[in-house]
């Protein structure tokens, strides 16, 4: 394994009685690098994180974090790892600084308290309150002090902003770059495309168990489809242009306006609106969820 390489999985399977939550996942995630890792409840996401971090086993296939088997070293990978899971589970009686306090102790008191407190503050995070007095949110962000408190080498995420309100999701993920300028490499999953489009480098679609697709995220952004809003001087037939290749009709409006999808090459669109009377031509590019939405438009059902 290459020392460039944080993350690298190859066939990864793991089924659940006769639900197969993976398929054969592969990935390669590079050192100090901001990995998204995308797709619904069910496609696999949480339970590829877990594998990882050997808190559970793969049914097949092979996995390796920074270098290492998380089944044959699991502590060493768990100490140099930060992970905040999808539901953070934690002593109910303990205060936040307790809790905090006891995972430090397990580390042998590694974080900087002070670091401990500039992230607390940053997200507004009482440390008083005992955690069976926390909201959804609050504890939340306990994970995310837990997460990045002892400056990790790799931060392992699973949704990070989910039941923050929009101010904290902003702080939060601003110290997820703040941590990967340091030299962390961050992998993390969300539903929250917005914050995975203006934080991650690259971007892995799951689909089913199945890795369907990585790529950087502003050349998946800028891939060969776009919008076009067209408005012409009278009504035209707008069948003719839904009819070239490629070409989508969205909306018509009197006639006078259409909306299309164009996939590919614009040419045969172009060469087409020459033989009617345009007034105004704008295209546009599709957001990483219009993107995204399209791996997923055809399924029935998602794996649990």
């Amino acid at each position: 394994m290459s020392q460039d390489i944080a993350l690298l999985t190859h066939s990864l399977t793991k089924s659940y009685g006769r639900v197969r939550a993976l398929r054969g996942v592969d990935l390669e995630v590079k050192r100090g690098e901001v990995f998204g890792f995308l797709g619904p409840n069910g496609a696999g996401k949480t339970t590829t994180i877990r594998c990882l971090l050997d808190l559970i086993r793969p049914d097949g296939g092979t996995a390796r974090v920074l270098g290492l088997d998380p089944q044959a070293s699991p502590v060493e990978v768990r100490a140099r790892t930060g992970y905040l899971p999808g539901e953070l589970r934690v002593e109910d009686n303990f205060t936040v600084e307790q809790v905090l306090r006891y995972f430090n102790d397990l580390r042998d008191g590694k974080a900087d308290w002070s670091f401990v407190r500039h992230i607390a503050g940053r997200i507004d995070l009482d440390l008083a309150p005992r955690v069976k007095n926390l909201s959804k949110g609050n504890k939340q962000k306990v994970g995310v002090v837990l997460a990045l408190m002892h400056r990790p080498e790799l931060l392992l995420l699973d949704e990070p902003t989910i039941g923050l309100d929009p101010l904290i999701q902003h702080e939060v993920l601003r110290l997820i770059v703040e941590a990967r300028d340091a030299g962390a490499t961050v992998f993390f999953s969300s539903h929250n495309l917005g914050e995975v489009q203006e934080i991650a480098e690259r971007v892995g679609i799951i689909r089913q168990g199945l890795v369907v697709e990585v790529a950087e995220t502003a050349a998946l952004i800028n891939r060969s489809m776009r919008r076009a809003s067209i408005r012409f001087e009278q009504p035209i037939d707008s069948q003719a242009l839904a009819a070239l290749p490629g070409v989508k009709l969205l909306r018509r409006d009197d006639g006078r306006s259409v909306r299309l999808q164009i996939e590919g090459r614009m040419d045969g669109l172009i060469k087409a609106l020459a033989a009617f009377p345009v007034i105004d031509f704008e295209t546009e590019r599709p957001s990483l969820e219009e993107i995204f939405l399209t791996y997923y438009a055809d399924d029935q059902a998602e794996v649990t």
